[in-house]
């Protein structure tokens, strides 16, 4: 059934009434009594690429004295595929220090984003990005997101071609409203709305956050079904044939609703040409935003649209909309999900070298000067910096004469050492922000992680596992930021110091795990994960991984009985 205006959210309410994503938001920075913005203004800015947030270890503290939140923002870029240009890491990292906290957060969706940024400050930081030939625009809000893309698109000639995908679909997805560049960069105020309405998102946008991303098999570096949209590139004697289609992938749930679930996308067909791609992507988009539920919010994903009609309903409407047929989808296999570190040379006789960055936090701390090694590798001019969606940083493009330069640069400040030192399971951990900023979390995350795993890696060794890479994530609530459900052992916060532990996901992003056990503690944890390493190791079969020896051991039985 079609959306129709009745029984609206406030949220679509406030959306439709913003005045082209404008809101009072000048009303608000004018305000200079409070850090706080109006309230409708919470939604409209993260169009414009932003959340309100506030530090939550200092709320009790504060309220005692009888002062408000501590407000500030969290500001994202808009970086498709995850690239940065020597000048404008450069820049990234000096506004950082003027503007924010000064660390330097890379997210799981392959951009960056700051946070503490004071609203005296939002205006500032937001030209100084534009004069980088950055932008914050449409990267949060009822919008298409960062599109994700290969994170390395020198490995081979192909890999290039089908990187330049991201970027297209994410100007195509691009909301028309001149609203971000009248509030934060001075722009002369359109008088005619008319100049720019916007065919896409009309003046609803999308019921929810839409996400796409883009895989080259074998590596599901994306985690690509994650994903509302994913493309799937199929390759055939070395070259592109086209995408495998699949739709109605997002892992947010909710504690105890069984409504709200994790949903891994479903393949509905291929295409090929380019023309008929990006067609097909923009249509989807029209799709979920006719039919997607704009009452309930917490339905208003894809996904829910996907299982709410079906997938023989969506191919078909999809072919309505597009003009022409999708062909059946073509076979693909993923047999990797990770990124490869080190020094490697890339298909146009260039190096990169890609970096571990725990929990994507750059900054410089007691055992590496990653922040310092970064901002002197951008400066020599002789390197370009990328993103992975596992929250690392490549060093690209280095000419083989520029090598020695980078490589000093890297072991000086400990970032060789830091990555060489890392283990399998530290560099295939994952963790969203969670406490102290974000409102939603009900536990730790990325500042607990690495303690608790340093705690796990002698139980590891204990058991002779400590080489097996095997995959653990941690989100601080149920809505997945972490992709803490697509892992072989997820964590997911349920209270301070409180996590339900989840198992069976495959290591290649080609099945969710499941609860296993509710409301652990660290000791409990620990324990459980104790006398599971010693079953793997001794009843394992040879070459299975431990996502798919517990699936088989512990979870399918116990939700056979269920």
């Amino acid at each position: 059934m079609m959306s129709d205006n009745k029984n609206l959210s406030s949220t679509e309410r406030i959306k439709m009434n913003s005045d082209g994503l404008r809101g009072t938001i000048e009303e608000s920075l004018a305000n200079e009594i409070t850090g706080n913005i109006n309230e409708d203004d919470h939604t409209v800015v993260r169009f414009h690429g932003m959340y309100m947030q506030d530090d939550r270890d200092r709320r009790d503290e504060r309220a005692a004295k009888k002062l408000e939140r501590l407000y500030s923002f969290m500001i994202r870029l808009r970086l498709p595929g995850g690239f940065m240009k020597p000048e404008q890491w450069v820049a990234l990292h000096h506004i950082a220090g003027e503007n924010s906290t000064g660390v330097i957060k890379i997210t799981t969706r392959q951009t960056i984003q700051l946070h503490g940024i004071l609203k005296s400050r939002i205006k500032p930081t937001l030209k100084a990005f534009n004069e980088a030939d950055l932008t914050t625009l449409a990267t949060c809000g009822d919008i298409n997101r960062n599109v994700l893309g290969v994170a390395n698109p020198a490995q081979t000639p192909l890999h290039e071609e089908i990187y330049t995908y991201a970027k297209e679909i994410s100007d195509l997805l691009l909301p028309k409203t001149r609203g971000y560049y009248e509030i934060w960069l001075d722009e002369k105020k359109m008088t005619d709305r008319k100049l720019e309405e916007d065919p896409l998102y009309q003046n609803r946008y999308m019921p929810r956050k839409f996400k796409i991303a883009i895989a080259v098999p074998p590596n599901n570096d994306v985690d690509v079904l994650t994903n509302d949209i994913a493309l799937i590139a199929i390759i055939e004697k070395g070259k592109l044939k086209g995408f495998n289609i699949a739709i109605g992938g997002g892992l947010s749930t909710t504690h105890g609703n069984p409504s709200h679930y994790a949903r891994l996308a479903s393949v509905i067909g291929f295409t090929k040409s380019k023309e008929k791609v990006l067609k097909a992507v923009y249509e989807i988009l029209t799709i979920q935003r006719d039919y997607g539920d704009r009452s309930d919010r917490k339905l208003a994903r894809l996904k829910y649209t996907v299982d709410r009609l079906g997938l023989d309903w969506w191919r078909e409407e999809l072919e309505k909309r597009c003009g022409f047929k999708l062909e059946d989808a073509k076979p693909f296999t993923f047999n990797e999900r990770k990124d490869i570190y080190g020094w490697a040379k890339s298909s146009d006789g260039n190096w990169h070298y890609t970096l571990f960055v725990e929990n994507g936090r750059v900054l410089d701390d007691e055992k590496v000067a990653m922040k310092s090694a970064l901002l002197e590798a951008a400066q020599t001019g002789k390197v370009n910096i990328r993103f992975t969606c596992n929250q690392n940083v490549i060093i690209s493009d280095v000419a083989e004469r520029d090598k020695k330069q980078i490589n000093e640069i890297l072991e000086r400040y400990g970032v060789i050492k830091h990555t060489d030192s890392a283990s399998a399971l530290r560099i295939n951990s994952m963790a969203c922000v969670a406490l102290n900023t974000c409102a939603l979390a009900l536990a730790e995350a990325q500042r607990y992680l690495p303690s608790l795993i340093s705690k796990i890696e002698p139980l590891l060794e204990k058991h002779g596992l400590e080489k097996d890479e095997i995959i653990l994530r941690m989100t601080g609530c149920p809505n997945g930021c972490g992709r803490s459900y697509a892992s072989e052992i997820g964590f997911v916060g349920t209270s301070l110091g409180k996590y339900n532990m989840h198992l069976g996901g495959d290591r290649y992003g080609l099945r969710l795990n499941k609860i296993y056990k509710e409301n652990l503690g660290e000791s409990e944890i620990l324990s459980e994960l104790d006398s599971l390493f010693g079953a793997f190791k001794a009843e394992g079969a040879k070459d299975e991984t431990f996502g798919d020896f517990t699936y088989r051991k512990y979870i399918v039985p116990k939700y056979a009985l269920a």
